[in-house]
C-alpha cells in the first residue's frame, strides 16, 4: 500500500513543482521546502491546492505506517 502512496506522492511533487514554475519559472525543488518565503506562492490558490493534496498524501502514508506498527 505504501508503494502506491509513494508513487502518488512522487507524481504530486511533480505537479507542485510544475505549478510553482508556472508562477516563478526559476524556482527549485529546494525552494519549495519553504514556499512561504515566496509571496507569489504563499497567496496563490492553485499552488496551495496542489500543495495541500501533497500534504494529504504524506499524512495518509504516515497514518498507514503507524497503523502497521501497532
Amino acid at each position: 500500500m505504501t508503494y502506491l502512496l509513494d508513487e502518488l506522492i512522487d507524481g504530486q511533487k511533480g505537479k507542485v513543482l510544475a505549478t510553482a514554475k508556472r508562477i516563478l519559472p526559476d524556482i527549485t525543488d529546494e525552494d519549495l521546502l519553504q514556499p512561504n518565503d515566496f509571496p507569489e506562492l504563499e497567496f496563490h490558490p492553485h499552488f496551495r491546492y496542489e500543495e495541500g493534496i501533497l500534504d494529504g498524501l504524506r499524512v495518509a502514508k504516515a497514518a498507514l505506517q503507524a497503523e502497521s506498527l501497532s
